[in-house]
């Protein structure tokens, strides 16, 4: 069964609107063939010859195709994968218009039998045509006016034959509603396409918008720190440079300087990265309800934990938030998430818990493997002592559980015990700064004297 509804579990919200939209107007093509074909053979009955009622129910077929490849093509085109198929809704309504008047000659020549049946042929090979030809037009203005002159043109070329006026009139007000219905219907399904998927384009821009403005950020506070501090060292090795070759004492002097000044761009640095890097729990919190609910996801957080934390435990505990905020938008369709801070009784061991419904049941390639996420998270709690399990849970649901030891929560762990860059100097790794909102660190600017 999983089989069976993963291709369409594993779509996201564009792609199930278009596959749905897409198959309705596979599903006109039934719909024109078991009213207006079965009306055509209801004309078999009236007349000796079966040659004409089956002819009459092939060419509705044959309508009814090429109205579902307009459709088709029409759709991709709102999507943005081919070309607007004009040549083929021209060649489309021509061939409409050639079978109403055929239809309307055989109703005047009385070869149509029932009197019904002419007005079903005309009637629903009109109606689903305008349904397909608005497909191609941008303008409602243009898409009002298509069951109008559908109608107004059937009704003036019944005139011309010389048919009686009230059942010229009559076509003429059945085309137009029936076609104002269709109109709007298919009308409606293509602006709710290009809606949907202008939407999810938005949301993809938007996400990589904000990742480049963290860069920027990131690299703007580097600069800051960075730029004035190498000035300085090169301006100073320069000098040394200088005052050696004349074997001047005071060439140690400068070196002396360059060397503690590039400590000191190393502890800013440092302080850099520590700033993106550590996390903040009720930040995390806040900021994981309100993306979720964004989504349309139902986000519950429940705290019952309500002990101070140490620095450290909450930064920990902040990326397991953020991390598994990330995998729920990323992997599968939920539409609940709990995310539970408690105390377990026994001990009284700190455990976070984020659990989500809508896991597919087929994984999507490359996540067999354990991702570098879910490492790192483990990385930072196996520094706190802490574990993190993650994996699919009863009902269909995806848990993350970290917990840390209650000994941990008192304060007991050490400054930068977490930040495993910042044991040795020039341990800052560049991957370490991750995509977020967290704030700078406050790093000031140290003037530095420069004694030449």
């Amino acid at each position: 069964m999983s089989k069976l509804t993963g291709w369409w579990r594993n779509r996201s919200s564009a792609g199930k609107v278009e596959l749905y939209t897409r198959w309705s107007f596979h599903f006109f093509v039934l719909i024109e063939i078991a009213t207006i074909g079965v009306g055509a053979l209801g004309s078999m009955t009236a007349t000796s010859s079966a040659v004409l009622p089956l002819s009459l129910f092939l060419a509705v077929c044959a309508h009814s195709v090429l109205c579902g490849v307009l459709s088709s093509r029409a759709l991709d085109w709102h999507v943005e994968r081919r070309e607007r198929p004009t040549r083929l809704a021209v060649a489309t309504a021509a061939v409409t218009a050639a079978a109403c008047l055929a239809v309307l000659l055989m109703r005047r020549a009385g070869l149509t039998g029932p009197p019904e049946v002419a007005p079903t042929l005309v009637l629903g090979l009109a109606c689903f045509t305008c349904g397909s030809v608005v497909l191609c037009m941008r303008k409602v203005r243009h898409m009002l006016l298509t069951a109008p002159a559908m109608a107004a043109g059937t009704a003036l070329v019944m005139l011309a034959m010389g048919l009686p006026a009230g059942e010229a009139v009559g076509y003429g007000v059945g085309i137009l509603l029936s076609g104002l219905f269709l109109v709007a219907a298919c009308g409606f399904s293509a602006w709710l396409v290009r809606a949907v998927r202008e939407l999810d384009h938005s949301r993809e821009l938007q996400a990589q918008l904000a990742v480049a403005e963290e860069r920027l950020r990131f690299g703007r506070d580097l600069h800051d720190v960075m730029g004035r501090n190498l000035a300085v060292i090169a301006l100073k090795s320069e000098l040394a440079v200088q005052l050696a070759r004349r074997e001047r004492p005071e060439a140690v002097d400068q070196m002396i300087e360059v060397q503690q000044i590039a400590r000191d761009s190393q502890r800013e640095v440092r302080d850099v990265v520590r700033g993106y890097r550590e996390a903040d729990l009720a930040v995390e919190l806040e900021g994981a309800r309100g993306v979720l609910s964004a989504a349309g996801i139902d986000c519950r957080v429940e705290l019952r934990e309500r002990r101070p934390l140490p620095p450290a435990v909450q930064s920990a505990l902040g990326w397991v938030v953020r991390e598994a905020t990330t995998n729920v938008l990323r992997h599968g369709e939920p539409r609940h998430c709990v995310i539970r801070l408690a105390a377990v009784d026994a001990g009284e061991d700190l455990v976070l818990v984020v659990e989500n419904d809508g896991v597919p049941a087929v994984a999507p390639p490359g996540d067999g493997k354990p991702g570098s996420g879910l490492a790192g998270l483990r990385e930072r709690l196996a520094a706190l002592d802490g574990t993190l399990e993650a994996g699919p849970a009863p009902g269909g649901r995806f848990r993350v559980r970290a917990e840390i030891p209650a000994r941990r929560l008192r304060g007991d762990v050490e400054d930068g015990g977490v930040e495993n860059g910042d044991a040795q100097d020039g341990g800052v790794e560049n991957g370490d700064a991750q995509d977020g909102g967290v704030e700078n660190g406050g790093v000031e600017d140290k003037e530095e004297e420069v004694r030449v």
